[in-house]
Order: C-alpha cells, then sequence, then structure tokens
C-alpha cells in the first residue's frame, strides 16, 4: 500500500462555525487550530494547507481560569528602543477582545511558512453577528 500525498489542487474547504461564549480559552483555542491545520481530515499532509475556514463569534465572552483575568499580560513592541509596551487580559478584553483567542490561536499552529495562510482563514468577531452568512457555516460545540 502506498502512502497518500494530498496536491494542493485537491484541497476542500469547509466553514465552521464556533460560538466562544463560556468555552475556556485553552479548549476553543486548540479545537479552532486543529481546523484550521486540517488535522482531523482523513487526506492531512504536514507541508499542504488543508484546512477550513473558522468563523469564531462572542469572543469577549470567552472565560478563562484563575487569576489569569488580572495576571496575564499580553506584550507588543513598536520597534524603536523603549517601545515595549503591556497590557492585562481584562485590557485587552475591554479594548480587543478578538486579539486573545487570535493570539492564543496562533501561539498553537506550527511555526511555518503555512501559518500565515492559515491565520487569514481565522475570522473573530467580539459579538454574536458576523459578516459570513453567505457560507453557510456549519456550527461546531467545544465541550
Amino acid at each position: 500500500m502506498k502512502t497518500y500525498s494530498q496536491k494542493p489542487t485537491e484541497v476542500s474547504r469547509r466553514w465552521i462555525l464556533i460560538d466562544a461564549k463560556d468555552a475556556p480559552l485553552g479548549r476553543l483555542s486548540t479545537e479552532i487550530a486543529k481546523y484550521l491545520i486540517g488535522k482531523y481530515k482523513p487526506s492531512y499532509t504536514p507541508h499542504v494547507d488543508g484546512g477550513d475556514y473558522v468563523v469564531v463569534i462572542n469572543a469577549s465572552e470567552t472565560v478563562v481560569t484563575g487569576n489569569k483575568e488580572e495576571a496575564k499580560i499580553y506584550y507588543r513592541h513598536s520597534g524603536f528602543p523603549g517601545g515595549i509596551k503591556d497590557a492585562t487580559l481584562k485590557e485587552v478584553r475591554e479594548k480587543f477582545p478578538e486579539r486573545i483567542i487570535e493570539n492564543a490561536v496562533k501561539g498553537m499552529l506550527p511555526k511555518n511558512k503555512l501559518s500565515a495562510d492559515r491565520m487569514q482563514r481565522l475570522k473573530v468577531f467580539a459579538g454574536s453577528e458576523h459578516a459570513h452568512t453567505a457560507q453557510t457555516p456549519e456550527k461546531v460545540e467545544v465541550k
């Protein structure tokens, strides 16, 4: 028997809808990463980007455990000397709740040339409304 290797022209992508309301951030991120990579598909090939589009709604209502709301710190740098800035999870949730999920998923993707394309297929919305109803995404539950 020969090992099957998927070609980029054979990739079929689905649209997945995930509701982040009352879902733990870590479990939610691993589920999203699984769909972006396409690792659940029998045709998974590591060097071919065969993942799906993922739409996440209610990003502002994601749950974290413990003291992470005040203790978890996000860093960013302007590129200039002394240009480091930090913000707690609570501050980021107030201004940009989408970034919490985007940063968590980005950290769970493999660090290679395919990760930028995979992140472009992730669509995160703070509220329950999203702009991708025309694609009729399939709803997936996060346990």
